[in-house]
């Protein structure tokens, strides 16, 4: 059985990935936990931001053209975040950090649900939550 997918992405927020990653190659995304950035997902090169044992990866946004992009979110927040599904969009006006699709004028945002009972039950059947 396939495990439930912590993270996705809207059809918009693919979108400007796709245009992202054709200038500026391969991008990760870390949920941003707070503080100048605000709560916002932040997507940046791959390698930008330096990752360590801190940090959770929730899964990849697949591009559909066999690119995807990681998300990342400190293991710290992610305690608070693990109960939930999260979906990033893309919405007109701009974000105050430095992601990347800030200078298009939109900025990514979190949308988040509860995870079903049986989701987080294979999940943490999984030893995933």
């Amino acid at each position: 059985m396939d495990l439930p997918e912590r993270v996705a992405a809207t059809d918009a927020a693919l979108g400007m990935l796709r245009t992202l990653r054709g200038r500026h190659g391969e991008l990760m995304i870390h949920q941003s936990g707070g503080c100048c950035d605000g709560s916002s997902p932040m997507c940046y090169p791959a390698g930008d931001l330096i990752l360590g044992d801190v940090d959770v990866h929730l899964g990849d946004l697949d591009l559909g053209d066999g690119a995807s992009v990681p998300v990342w979110m400190t293991r710290a927040q992610y305690e608070y975040w693990k109960h939930t599904h999260l979906t990033i969009d893309l919405v007109p006006g701009r974000g105050a950090g430095f992601s990347l699709e800030a200078p298009e004028g939109v900025r990514f945002l979190l949308r988040s649900r509860l995870l079903t009972d049986d989701e987080y039950l294979a999940l943490h059947d999984a030893g995933v939550v």
